[in-house]
């Protein structure tokens, strides 16, 4: 892939209507450094998760943990307490050595190619809040589990495997709610034609459309989305301002008195406009809507509450073997939050990748099918010049090496799409 990125210095000929040359080298240009950045963060990894393999960091670290909760009065018999302090450190040193990758990718590269709306003060406010609210979820969810797996019986795996059904389930349904609203600004979209053509939509395909939100995309990223969520009679869309061409702040001038929030964010006016007009902003939200229509949804939460019931179940099986823990440095003792990340995340690794490969080829399937949906409810025309638009704001390289789009791609690549849409567009 990275040999296309190099050597496609051209636009070639089947792209010629939809992408003009120099959007296209600053995508290809875009994308080489993504693509750079990526394999050196990739190795970085790779050599750290390996080291502290060999050097025994987890056994350290949990021996370290036991220190600590020993000195707090909790001795070597309260292991949910020495589990959730090991859990703290680990976060945290993951945290604290990923940090400057992550300044990297935001200040650098995403800075120079003109995505980045964070300042460094905003960047370390949103990391330190992430980090305190992970946490709040992390550590009562983890000694939770643990409590129920040491209580469980030889039928602990299924008691594990619905409360964490349960748990994910709660956590979507709050996300939006509770948790997002924490990081970034929702407000509900204005009264006006926009809106009302939404909930006209949503209400010729049945779908029980309760609210619709813009959130402020852009006080971190000039990059576009949009989303729904909630179970049952109560579904809320949501789409980022950047998404909306008539309210995008990065295609506005600020205002007068507007110099408080530049403390925070930064305020960068575009030559060009960024963003769709209404009727493409329906069309991507009919490919969305077609997600919800056609069952993708239930379908993926079903297949992942399926494998997650077939890892806790090879867990069972597989936790009693002393040889597992004895094989990362743990001769004495065997504690059950160590044992789930040796099986789930070492020992299920080759399986890991084979599944994910799997959900790929099927997401793509769907995002065909969602299009499709698209294109039936008329919307074909103003979806292609969609997607094109986005592929510009999103600066995307739409030509890839097959076996690298096979592989990573879990939405199919553009002119694909783009194909699939042409008779109907033409039509």
């Amino acid at each position: 892939q990275r040999r296309v990125y190099r050597t496609t210095t051209h636009v070639p000929r089947e792209l010629g209507q939809i992408m003009d040359s120099e959007t296209f080298e600053k995508s290809r240009l875009y994308q080489l450094d993504k693509s750079t950045f990526s394999f050196w963060s990739g190795l970085y990894s790779e050599v750290e998760g390996t080291m502290i393999l060999l050097c025994g960091g987890i056994p350290f670290l949990w021996n370290l943990s036991g220190q600590i909760s020993g000195r707090a009065g909790f001795g070597p018999e309260y292991e949910i307490v020495q589990s959730l302090v090991f859990l703290l450190l680990a976060t945290l040193f993951s945290a604290v050595t990923g940090l400057p990758w992550s300044l990297y990718n935001t200040f650098v590269i995403e800075e120079k190619h003109g995505f980045n709306q964070q300042t460094l003060g905003f960047f370390f406010k949103d990391a330190i809040k992430k980090f305190v609210v992970t946490q709040c979820i992390l550590l009562p969810v983890t000694s939770l589990l643990l409590y129920i797996i040491k209580i469980g019986g030889d039928y602990f795996f299924i008691y594990a495997w619905l409360f964490t059904l349960v748990v994910s389930l709660v956590l979507v349904t709050i996300y939006a709610d509770y948790i997002a609203p924490l990081f970034d600004k929702f407000i509900p979209l204005p009264e006006g034609e926009l809106k009302q053509q939404i909930e006209t939509m949503a209400k010729s395909i049945d779908f029980p459309l309760t609210k619709v939100y813009v959130v402020e995309g852009s006080k971190r990223s000039s990059h576009s989305n949009a989303y729904f969520y909630g179970f049952f009679k109560n579904k809320r869309i949501v789409l980022f301002d950047t998404l909306l061409e008539d309210y995008s702040a990065l295609n506005k001038e600020p205002a007068e008195g507007e110099d408080g929030e530049n403390e925070e964010t930064k305020s960068k006016t575009k030559n060009k406009k960024q963003g769709c007009k209404n009727e493409e902003v329906l069309a991507v939200l009919g490919h969305e809507l077609g997600h919800w229509k056609l069952g993708h949804t239930v379908k993926n939460i079903i297949i992942s509450q399926m494998n997650s019931f077939l890892c806790f179940f090879l867990f069972a099986v597989l936790i009693g073997r002393k040889e597992l823990f004895a094989a990362f440095g743990f001769y004495d003792t065997q504690p059950t939050l160590i044992g789930l990340m040796i099986i789930f995340q070492f020992i299920f690794s080759p399986y890991n990748e084979v599944l994910s490969f799997c959900l790929t080829v099927l997401s793509r399937r769907f995002e065909f099918q969602a299009d499709a949906f698209a294109k039936e409810l008329g919307k074909a025309k103003d979806l292609y010049s969609a997607l094109i638009k986005l592929n510009k704001d999103n600066l995307g390289f739409p030509v890839s090496d097959w076996i690298f789009s096979m592989w990573h791609y879990s939405h199919p690549p553009l002119l694909e799409r783009l194909q699939a849409l042409k008779d109907a567009k033409q039509e």
